[in-house]
């Protein structure tokens, strides 16, 4: 079996893993360690104490998980009925459908957040005023997360053998018998997977959160925030970010366990072979009613975003769109700007870090390089919100780096970076190695053979990675909210500034910095898409 490891000598492997180590021990390790320092040390018993003997501070706690759980079960009831459609029926259109409902998932959470205002707000189209309700809230996890199971257990459902249902069939099960024993067995881990992935979405919100709930609703993140921004509790926000650290590694671990127990083994077969054509009247009226109501539910909240924006003069026209270029307090082109900046500096600084990682990873195999891999991932797994409050209490040492704009694509780099890796790793490993082999007999250095042979294949996966990285830059909130300084918003925190001003115009003019949002990022993902190479572990 080819292994791309042969290219690979000791010293380049540790010439690959300096520069990642060096940024993930200084933004990373470093910061959240402080983290502990403050919240076990500085603030001792008594930090601990307030926290758990603080009433309010339970309930947020308890509301913080609950309403993840009951994100997370919403989410799934909602898109199964469309996973089934798009991965088990052919028809024309399928894969446009899936497009669209994978829409909600790449729009920056501070523009769903401005959605569901728009629709349920004080002034909501609506006509009901949910603000301030965890029903929005809700419906925003919802929207916002159903495309993580149409892509992850579509994904395996489209594979499944549809012998194994016409046999249960022939035997005389019924439809939904069918479903639970025989379907549903096959789907568990491809479930416990989304199931965990919505769960930690929904347990770290924050811009959803921060804009729906109010002043009466907030879940830790934002309540770190708070304790950090307005009451300046160090010690208290470091105690809530510490639990919440404890609460993702218990969610991480309990998910590995489960998939551990739980492994199903079974033979996979082709989408061609197992996706059938809609027979039938009441099939079809059946896949298009779930198809109608799925696109409402993704579709709805941006349409009437982009309705708002055009109408929020008192009549239709562009007057929002031209405030923009003339508000005295909200430099709108400052925060275009801005965003643009920090994007293509994260896109940068996570293709600097990532790529060298990910060669490291592909080509040394072992438990080294699982631990490295394991290292890298871990900033997924931790809220912007612990990331920017930890470069704010600990990068003041040897150089004090706190107030400067700086941290801000390094931030988002190291939410990136992982991206990056990921898209990466699959196609590295994928390079025949006696290519490599080839081209070390013909005389080629490790430096030129990697130029040659592996550089080519991987620079299009790369671009994948550097769009994800930008449009992840572009719609950033939680870290940001804690890193820029008032005369430098980036877009999202422009459209916060807009939403906390009273008067018409101000939220029209949130509204239409959200669409102008959403459409960049929308572009960056269409080039995603564009530059997608066909493999597995595709999203």
């Amino acid at each position: 079996m080819d292994r791309g490891g042969a290219a690979v000598t000791r010293r380049t492997a540790i010439a690959l893993a300096v520069v990642p180590v060096a940024f993930l021990g200084a933004f990373f390790v470093w910061p959240v360690a402080s983290i502990i320092t403050t919240g076990l040390v500085e603030g001792g018993a008594d930090a601990i104490g307030r926290v758990f003997g603080d009433r309010g501070l339970r309930g947020v706690a308890w509301f913080t998980l609950w309403q993840a759980v009951v994100s997370t079960v919403l989410t799934v009831i909602v898109a199964m009925p469309a996973t089934w459609v798009l991965s088990r029926f052919e028809f024309p259109g399928r894969s446009l459908a899936r497009a669209i409902a994978t829409v909600p998932f790449v729009l920056p959470t501070v523009v769903v957040g401005t959605a569901f205002l728009a629709l349920a707000g004080p002034s909501g189209l609506l006509g009901i005023d949910l603000h301030g309700t965890v029903w929005v809230i809700l419906a925003a996890h919802v929207f916002f997360n159903v495309a993580v199971v149409v892509r992850l257990v579509g994904g395996v459902w489209g594979h499944l053998d549809p012998r194994l249902e016409d046999a249960a069939r022939s035997l005389g099960y019924s439809p939904w018998r069918t479903f639970t024993r025989v379907t549903l067995p096959l789907l568990r881990p491809a479930l416990a997977a989304a199931s965990s992935i919505v769960f930690l979405f929904t347990l770290t919100s924050f811009g959803t959160v921060l804009i729906l709930g109010g002043p009466r609703i907030a879940t830790v993140e934002v309540e770190i925030y708070r304790r950090f921004a307005l009451l300046l509790d160090l010690p208290g926000a470091a105690v809530l970010a510490l639990l919440q650290m404890i609460g993702v590694v218990a969610a991480l671990a309990a998910y590995a366990r489960y998939q551990e127990r739980h492994t199903v083994e079974q033979t996979l077969r082709p989408v061609r072979e197992t996706a059938r054509r809609i027979q039938g009247g009441r099939e079809r009226a059946l896949v298009a009613g779930i198809l109608g109501a799925t696109g409402l539910l993704v579709l709805g909240p941006p349409l009437v975003l982009l309705w708002r924006s055009l109408t929020a003069g008192g009549g239709f026209g562009l007057q929002a769109y031209r405030a923009l270029g003339s508000d005295d307090l909200v430099d709108s082109g400052a925060a275009i700007g801005n965003s643009l900046g920090f994007a293509v500096a994260a896109t940068v600084i996570a293709l600097g870090v990532g790529l060298p990682a990910a060669v490291l990873i592909a080509a040394r195999r072992g438990r080294l390089s699982r631990w490295f891999d394991t290292l890298l991932m871990l900033p997924l797994g931790t809220s912007a919100v612990t990331v920017g409050f930890g470069f704010l209490i600990a990068l003041d040492w040897p150089v004090d780096l706190r107030a400067s704009l700086a941290l801000i694509p390094i931030a988002h780099a190291l939410v990136a970076a992982p991206f990056v890796v990921r898209s990466s790793v699959p196609v590295l490993r994928a390079v025949r190695g006696r290519l490599r082999e080839a081209a070390a007999t013909l005389g080629a250095s490790p430096g030129r053979t990697f130029r040659e042979v592996d550089l080519p294949i991987v620079s299009r996966v790369a671009a994948v990675g550097a769009a994800f990285a930008f449009a992840i830059s572009l719609g950033e909130f939680g870290a940001t909210l804690f890193l820029a300084r008032p005369g430098g918003p980036t877009i999202p925190i422009a459209i916060f500034r807009f939403l906390g001003r009273p008067g018409v115009l101000n939220f029209g003019q949130a509204m239409a910095l959200s669409v102008l949002l959403m459409a960049i990022t929308t572009a960056a993902i269409l080039a995603v898409e564009r530059a997608r190479m066909p493999g597995p572990g595709a999203f």
